[in-house]
């Protein structure tokens, strides 16, 4: 992968060599579990490693398409099936008849069946001789989808998936090379099942900030996306506001997917509905929306206790204090 700096001067491939010749994998859990322990978190090498992942993939998609050319190893592929598999199940498990609107029941069915076979699922995309990582792994995936109880979704889930996908650069499944295809497939599937989740069972947002938050689900693809146009020729920030920029050219940019999905979903003024975005939309460059919402992320996000709280560390993402 580019080879960006995160806090702690490492970047995700490096990670995966430095795993022991038999590493110690151990079930994820809660460690943050009030706001003093925030501290713990920012220093941790979990912290590092993550925002190294999120600011490497950042580097590596800039000035790029969606639809540009990049090797798809086998490790994607089976990670694109696995995602199938998700959005299959959605498909088997129709929503229920409730007198409330929001939080369809059979969410929970769907989620039973994830919980019953995340094991399985993740052992399919891990080398042989990385299975043992397998229940470690798991339970990121399990976290990526949303809360079965409160039936809502949100960022701290997103952070999940990107966790998920940390540990498997970490164990050596994802490799340099699959860097572009980790964003711009294995992530776009994963967005495209969430957005179905989140229509078929009209989950709430989770912690949302309504119209003061970026948006209801996600955060991610934003900073990612507007990294795909730095430096683009002819759209502006100002442009993605307008309806015919964002049909004209959302196959090619993940920002514009989620300005999309936005307007599908709400109605009424853009101002009105999503705020921030409409004020990000007056930032003279791409450069600048891109630094704007890594720090916005950190703060909003991952500095939050409420997000955190939920957050899970393992030997792979590890809540040991960064080594000097």
């Amino acid at each position: 992968m580019a080879e960006t700096e995160n806090q702690s001067g490492s970047s995700p491939e490096d990670d995966a060599s430095q795993l022991p010749a038999n590493p110690t994998f151990m079930i994820p859990k809660k460690e943050i579990s009030m706001v003093l322990d925030m501290g713990k978190w920012k220093r941790s090498q979990a912290y590092a490693d993550y925002m190294g992942f999120v600011l490497t993939l950042n580097e590596g998609v800039k000035g790029k398409k969606l639809t540009c050319e990049y090797p798809v190893s086998e490790t994607v592929e089976k990670l694109l099936d696995l995602l199938g598999t998700l959005d299959r199940w959605i498909n088997e498990t129709p929503p229920v008849d409730q007198p409330s609107r929001f939080g369809n029941k059979a969410y929970r069915s769907w989620y039973a069946k994830l919980d019953q076979e995340a094991e399985a699922l993740v052992s399919t995309v891990l080398p042989a001789e990385q299975q043992a990582a397998a229940p470690e792994i798991a339970v990121y995936l399990k976290e990526a989808v949303g809360n079965s109880t409160r039936i809502d979704y949100g960022t701290g889930h997103e952070a999940a998936f990107a966790a998920f996908l940390c540990c498997l650069c970490k164990v050596g499944a994802l490799r340099v090379d699959d860097q572009l295809a980790i964003i711009f497939k294995v992530f776009n599937r994963y967005l495209a099942v969430m957005r179905k989740l989140q229509k078929t069972y009209r989950m709430e947002p989770a912690g949302s900030q309504g119209v003061w938050g970026l948006d209801d689900f996600q955060f991610l693809p934003f900073i990612w996306g507007s990294s795909q146009f730095v430096d683009h020729p002819t759209v502006e920030p100002k442009h993605f506001i307008d309806e015919k920029v964002v049909n004209e050219h959302h196959p090619d940019y993940m920002f514009l997917e989620c300005i999309k999905f936005i307007n599908e979903m709400k109605t009424g003024p853009f101002a009105e509905h999503s705020n921030q975005l409409w004020n990000i939309s007056a930032v003279g460059t791409w450069a600048k929306v891109n630094q704007g919402l890594i720090k916005m992320y950190k703060a909003e996000c991952l500095e939050k206790f409420p997000v955190i709280q939920h957050f899970k560390f393992g030997s792979l993402l590890s809540i040991q204090p960064v080594k000097p």
